[in-house]
């Protein structure tokens, strides 16, 4: 089934794929260039609000078991913490499917053309430039796209700055998909909140900030007209402000879960993480427990066991998720010892980290926005407008493919070699991880993402260095606004020269005849 998945998830990468490269370079066209770092903060704010809705239906979906309407749910003894909860992630893939249809009606009535932001007062300039460009169009269709394309591969591959900031672009995006795809993983584990929790704290948290970010970005760059270098500047700092931050994240630690046989004895002592054959001890040895099994429950002296049979509990009253399991040998109280279903909680202590965790994530995310749009703006000026499509679509392709596919694989690789105990499957193969190590989780959720994004400031404080003294393509005419707005001035230019000549040539023969 999982073939149905990844085959519908690549026709839909195929069909939002060019919007982004495409409609970036239709804003840089036909935009002025002190407004279109507006405008693509806007776009840019646009594809994070998307999420924002789309988070807080993952976290209603995430709530509502994956079979339900099948099953009676009220018959379930597992709720939305346990780790083998499996939400109706299905449900919200059909209310986005029907969204993209309806959002996909606009984009056939945009034009080909539009007329140049600031010259609709001249209609002759606008008709001429509509007419040389499908003149150009024309020609194109004539040449073939070969005749050109291998000329601008070319001259970007042997652009400094460009394939610096594809470098730069490249290991950031390495960085920050690893973070993003496991953050929610991340937080159930190191804090003990369900999925539906983690999502919705997520998109509360992270992205109204970055929506901020992106048009606070804009606003600043229309403003106070920044040119690229300065522009280049501001990414750079703000990025490197925000990663010296990322480093207090290792100081929001919470204790792995104490779960008996795993990372504590049955006396509740701490042992090797990594001990075989301590689940057993002499309070369960003679029950015949199956150690597999993952069924846990949080006995009454705080100290969580695999299942009641390791809790060496004898008997249960109540039903579903409020079963109550009693007379457990192993659960060291001196009243009566019980059990119930699930993990125990990890604490106020660990909650509080919870919180400093999402609002210094908050924080930084607001600080990297800021810089996306001055950084993403170094990137348009830094090519030749007729360049700039193919620039584009080469950065979005280089990222998906050196970032987006192999970052998660990778990653999930290292962060399954921190699983403590696997669950196992009817037919005994091994399943899903069902507790982690919350130390060495943490050490390479945080750490590896800090030292990828450590190295991608060498390119960086080279396109510092390079910018110096150079003069970029686009920073006189990078999304065609000074250069339109030069053929103006030329074109008046040359009405002006000829209504003067016409004037002079009338005074004269007004003196000949006198």
């Amino acid at each position: 089934m999982w073939m149905y998945v990844l085959v519908g998830n690549i026709i839909r990468g195929i069909g939002e794929t060019p919007i982004m490269p495409l409609g970036i370079s239709y804003i840089e066209d036909f935009a002025k260039s002190e407004n279109s770092p507006l405008y693509i903060g806007f776009v840019e704010t646009g594809a994070i609000i998307g999420p924002l809705f789309g988070l807080s239906l993952a976290s209603f979906c995430a709530n509502v078991y994956v079979d339900t309407g099948s099953v009676n749910t009220d018959d379930l003894t597992i709720t939305p913490t346990d780790t083998r909860w499996v939400g109706a992630w299905w449900f919200g893939f059909l209310i986005c499917a029907g969204v993209n249809v309806l959002t996909a009606i606009p984009f056939f009535f945009l034009p080909k053309w539009l007329p140049k932001e600031g010259l609709k007062s001249n209609a002759d300039i606008i008709k001429n430039d509509k007419e040389e460009k499908q003149r150009e169009e024309v020609k194109k269709k004539k040449d073939g796209i070969t005749k050109d394309f291998l000329p601008f591969m070319k001259s970007l591959l042997c652009n400094p700055v460009y394939m610096l900031f594809l470098l730069i672009s490249i290991i950031q995006f390495n960085a920050f998909v690893n973070m993003f795809t496991f953050m929610p993983k991340y937080l159930e584990q190191q804090h003990g909140k369900s999925a539906s929790d983690v999502i919705f704290l997520i998109g509360i948290y992270n992205l109204p900030p970055i929506c901020i970010g992106y048009i606070a970005g804009g606003l600043i760059m229309k403003k106070f007209k920044i040119t690229v270098k300065q522009a280049a500047h501001i990414a750079c700092w703000l990025s490197l402000t925000e990663y010296l931050l990322h480093f207090l994240c290792f100081l929001m630690i919470c204790d792995n879960s104490s779960v008996a046989g795993i990372t504590t004895t049955y006396n509740g002592m701490q042992q090797d993480l990594y001990m075989e054959n301590a689940i057993l001890a002499d309070c369960n040895r003679d029950c015949n427990c199956p150690t597999k099994t993952w069924d846990p429950v949080c006995g009454n002296n705080g100290v969580s066991y695999m299942s009641a049979c390791l809790a060496g509990c004898e008997t249960s009253v109540g039903a579903g998720i409020n079963m109550v399991f009693q007379n457990c040998s192993c659960i060291q109280t001196s009243g009566n010892s019980s059990a119930v279903l699930g993990l125990c909680d990890k604490g106020h202590d660990c909650s509080m980290m919870l919180q400093y965790f999402l609002i210094l994530s908050a924080i930084g995310s607001f600080i990297y926005s800021l810089s996306a749009i001055p950084g993403y703006m170094v990137l348009l000026r830094c090519i030749k407008p007729e360049e700039k499509s193919l620039g584009v679509g080469l950065h979005t392709f280089c990222t998906r493919v050196f970032a987006g596919i192999p970052a998660p694989i990778y990653f999930g690789a290292l962060v399954d070699s921190t699983c403590l105990h696997w669950g196992t499957l009817k037919c005994g193969e091994s399943g899903a991880c069902r507790i982690y190590d919350s130390a060495n989780f943490r050490y390479i959720y945080l750490g590896l993402p800090a030292a990828l994004r450590g190295l991608s400031y060498i390119p960086a404080f080279l396109i510092l260095n390079i910018l110096k003294n150079r003069h970029l393509p686009g920073e006189n005419a990078s999304s065609g606004t000074m250069l339109t707005e030069a053929k103006t001035t030329k074109k008046e230019n040359e009405c002006k020269d000829m209504d003067q000549n016409s004037k002079v040539l009338n005074d004269n023969e007004l003196k000949t005849k006198l």
